[in-house]
Order: C-alpha cells, then sequence, then structure tokens
C-alpha cells in the first residue's frame, strides 16, 4: 500500500520537533573536564622512591585518603616529588607547576620574600628534630667541636637556620664552620667516604650509626623546641581563589589523617606507611621515642607555630637569605582545619591542645 505524503500539518509539526531536539542536543553541556589538583612534596624516597615521610600529608598520599573526598570524575590528583626539597618546590610553584605543597618553614619564608603568593592552610609534620653526625675518626663529640671543621648542610631547607640557632646555642656562627651545601644522599656518601668531618641532617641520619659510618653527637630531642624544624602545608593563592571548596576537602583529608596519625595505637602501622618511602622503619621508632605522635602529627595553627615561623623569617633576614622582612600576618589561614576538626568531630583541644608563643600547652586550649 502507497504511503501517503505528510500534510502540511503534520510536516509543521515534525519540523518543530526536529527543531526541538536539536536545540536540546546542541544546548546540553557537555561533561565537565576534571579539576586537576597539583601536590608537591620537598622530599623524595631513597632511591626516588615517590613516598614522603615524617609527615601527615604523606599519610594522605600513602593511605589514599582523598579517595573518596569528590565525586568520581570531579578532580584529577597529581602527586610530584622533590629531589631538590624546598628551593624545588619553590621554582615549581613560581612557574605555574603546582596547587599546593607540603614545604618547610624557611624555603616558604623565602618563597614569600620573592614574591610567591601562597597561604599555609595546615601544619604537617611539625617539632621535627635535627641531628649531627660525625665521622669516628674526626674525634667530633660536641657541636662545640665543629669550628674549623667541614661539615655538609642542605641550604634553603628547614634545616639552615635551625642549624644557626644551635650553633649560637653553643657560642659558634656560621662563620666558624667550613660548611658545604650538600643534599641528604650526597652529605651520607661523603660521611661514608670521609670527605666531611660531620653533618646536620634529619633522622635518617640515625642509620648511620648501625653501620658504622658516623656517630649522632648532638639531637635537639629534649633540648629548646624553638631549635626544631617545622612543615606545612600551603596552597596558591590563585588555586584557593578558584576552588575554596576543593582545599577545604583536602584539608579535611589532612585532618582525618591527622587524627589517625596521632593514635599511639597506629605507631607501628604509621611507621610502616613512613617506611614506603625506603626509610628504615627503625629510624622512626628511634626518632619517635618518648615523643607523642599527637605532638608531631597536630595540624593546627596555633600561636608557637607562628611564632617560630616568624622568628626564621627574621632570622632569614640577618642572615642575608632574603632582602627584605616577610610579613607573617595573613599569611596563615587557620580557618581550614578547624571547620574540618569541626565536622569530623574530633576533640581536639584534647588530642592537640593549642600552644603559646613559648610552645606551653595553654590551659584550655584556647587560642
Amino acid at each position: 500500500m502507497r504511503r501517503r505524503p505528510a500534510g502540511p500539518k503534520l510536516a509543521a509539526i515534525l519540523a518543530v520537533g526536529f527543531g526541538l531536539l536539536t536545540a536540546f542536543v546542541t544546548t546540553t553541556p557537555a561533561r565537565a573536564e576534571p579539576v586537576e589538583v597539583r601536590i608537591g612534596f620537598a622530599q623524595i624516597g631513597v632511591g626516588n622512591r615517590e613516598y614522603g615521610s615524617g609527615n601527615t600529608l604523606a599519610v594522605v598520599h600513602a593511605g589514599d585518603y582523598l579517595r573518596d573526598a569528590f565525586p568520581e570524575g570531579e578532580v584529577r590528583l597529581r602527586w610530584s616529588f622533590f629531589k631538590g626539597a624546598g628551593p624545588a618546590v619553590n621554582e615549581a610553584i613560581a612557574n605555574g607547576q603546582l596547587d599546593f605543597a607540603l614545604q618547610g618553614d624557611l624555603p616558604s619564608i623565602v618563597g614569600r620574600a620573592n614574591g610567591l603568593e601562597t597561604r599555609i592552610i595546615a601544619a604537617s609534620g611539625i617539632r621535627s628534630n635535627l641531628y649531627l653526625a660525625a665521622t669516628p675518626a674526626s674525634g667530633i663529640t660536641s657541636v662545640e667541636d665543629l669550628r674549623g671543621r667541614k661539615v655538609a648542610q642542605f641550604r634553603g631547607t628547614n634545616l639552615q637556620l635551625a642549624t644557626d640557632k644551635v650553633l649560637a646555642a653553643h657560642g659558634l656562627g656560621e662563620r666558624d664552620v667550613k660548611f658545604i651545601n650538600m643534599d641528604f644522599p650526597t652529605a651520607t656518601a661523603a660521611l661514608a667516604t670521609g670527605d666531611i668531618d660531620a653533618a646536620f641532617g634529619q633522622a635518617d641520619f640515625l642509620g648511620l650509626e648501625e653501620k658504622g659510618i658516623a656517630r649522632i653527637v648532638y639531637n635537639t630531642k629534649g633540648d629548646d623546641p624553638a631549635f626544631t624544624r617545622h612543615a606545612h602545608l600551603l596552597v596558591t593563592r590563585a588555586f584557593e581563589a578558584k576552588h575554596p571548596e576543593i582545599v577545604q576537602k583536602i584539608v579535611t583529608g589532612l585532618v582525618r589523617a591527622a587524627a589517625w596519625a596521632s593514635d599511639e595505637a597506629n605507631r607501628e602501622e604509621l611507621f610502616r606507611i613512613w617506611g614506603l618511602s625506603g626509610v628504615p622503619v627503625g629510624i622512626f621508632r628511634a626518632d619517635f621515642d618518648g615523643t607523642p605522635l599527637a605532638e608531631r602529627s597536630n595540624p593546627r595553627l596555633d600561636a608557637f607555630l607562628f611564632a617560630r615561623y616568624a622568628d626564621q623569617a627574621e632570622a632569614a633576614r640577618k642572615h642575608g637569605l632574603i632582602r627584605r622582612p616577610v610579613d607573617i600576618e595573613g599569611w596563615f589561614e587557620p580557618h581550614y582545619v578547624e571547620t574540618a576538626i569541626r565536622d569530623l568531630g574530633i576533640d581536639a583541644d584534647r588530642l592537640w591542645p593549642r600552644h603559646d608563643a613559648t610552645g606551653a600547652v595553654i590551659a584550655g586550649g584556647g587560642s
């Protein structure tokens, strides 16, 4: 049977329907590309393993604490690890290659002095100890013995000003010591060959004693807390202005990880996670011996931390590491951590009491 052609009225209806369908197809927005979030570590594991250690952001990364923070396809996380530590992170931020970074106090101060627009949004690995390792043949048994000796130091990192404070407390200055700029693996190798007499470094040096390469002749454990080193999570101002909700979710993930890392029941598992970096677990046991986990994993930005960064900024200027004073005011933003604490229902004043500028606990946890 021959089909009759559509009449004018039916043709008009079909044309309108086709037009509506075309409009719907052409105006329906395509699925948005995920936001790329670039997070950098001012450290790298042994043998360039892409794991951090000694801080809560390393737990966030290894434990995948941000996996469920965002709807599928909303965010793409990219983690980077820098052998050049803080100075290399500053360069990456300056080149627009990072949005967030784990960094030490001095490099961040140098970056701020040079115009990097960042905001410190959480503590991540505070009150870290400083270690002085000396070769057995050097005869060095104390800080005072460093006068005129060849000593390695990773300059530009948060060890530098901590070292200067320790030297000053023992009647020495940088000019009294023959400092050589070396990263940690290079300093370790130089200690083994006897090319240097001693080196200032971090807990990794504890492993040198077991191997007979060097002896630990000083560390900051039990000394003035002002001699310790601090690290934090920062965000660029540009990213914060564009994606404050992402900033909050990332900080909330870090606070969750910090609460877990502050629980003494998780001590050995925490060290195992940090051990993914290639640093032997025994080193973390020794470094944290006698130290409550919560003391080092505290993410809060309190008066003690603020005072330490202000001290570091002034010391950096006096030592000629920066050319102009750095204003700390407005750099710290505690809102994200405190919001996370509230949303997660953490009794923070019990777990992470605030401290005054000297490092003493403030009664009642007040600000």
